[in-house]
């Protein structure tokens, strides 16, 4: 499949399912809390989502079960929202919406310490901050002209940097009137190497970033990723559009 550059008409759409999904992100970050189960975030996900006129995207979505992802702990992404998974003070929890609205789709996460930040071991709040600070490095990369491997280098640098290891398996997308579509984001990489990014082009950048090796497995539910060696992994996520002098970062707040 081609890569899509979008027009004005379609990027007036992006930004609004990438608004209405941030503010949903934002709704259920508000809420985390010990005692709350992944399966009411699924809950309030569906009620909000649906408010804003738009729809889950992940619900369906190859036979997803759920219509948001959350990951604890050391699961490193597509976690299932369950009535028995409940938050204790001290988790990690990530949060993956995504939203169609318009025939587009806005996708973003972040990554809630439950009980807030003095609730979690330095180990914790190390990687959720790492993982913030990548996703970031890669963003600040991103312009006409650039690579997909510069934008993964930086990622990676830092990582390596501040003692932690990148998830390989797993990237960002391409993104627009499909939730997943060419180009594959790779969050490791050379400088110089890579496809050259357009104006127009819109992706996420979301670096699953693990405390230990960046090894993972899957689980039995054919869903559920976790870190191979069960130390703990932490993941944010922006919607961005490349443009000449940088780009717009369509799910921030």
């Amino acid at each position: 499949m081609a890569i899509e550059i979008h027009d004005a008409r379609a990027l007036a759409r992006l930004r609004a399912a990438s608004r209405a999904a941030a503010e949903t992100l934002a709704l259920v970050g508000s809420r985390v809390a010990r005692g709350v189960s992944t399966a009411q975030i699924d809950a309030w996900v569906r009620e909000d989502t649906a408010k804003r006129g738009g729809r889950p995207s992940q619900l369906g979505y190859h036979g997803f079960p759920a219509a948001v992802c959350t990951s604890r702990n050391e699961v490193v992404c597509h976690g299932i929202p369950s009535a028995r998974d409940v938050l204790a003070d001290g988790d990690i929890v990530n949060v993956d919406v995504t939203t169609l609205l318009g025939g587009y789709h806005g996708d973003t996460s972040a990554t809630f310490v439950v009980g807030g930040v003095e609730a979690a071991s330095r180990e914790a709040a190390h990687v959720v901050d790492v993982a913030r600070r990548c996703r970031d490095a890669g963003i600040a990369v991103v312009r006409e002209g650039v690579r997909l491997g510069d934008v993964g280098a930086a990622i990676e640098e830092l990582a390596r940097h501040e003692g932690c290891s990148v998830v390989r398996e797993y990237g960002g997308h391409g993104i627009g009137r499909e939730m997943h579509c060419e180009p594959h984001v790779p969050h490791t990489g050379t400088r110089g190497s890579g496809l050259r990014l357009r104006s127009g082009m819109a992706m996420t950048i979301e670096p699953m970033i693990n405390l230990g090796s960046p090894e993972v497995k899957m689980l039995g539910d054919g869903w559920t990723v976790v870190t191979a060696d069960r130390k703990w992994s932490a993941q944010f996520e922006h919607t961005i559009v490349v443009t000449r002098e940088g780009c717009e970062v369509l799910t921030a707040r």
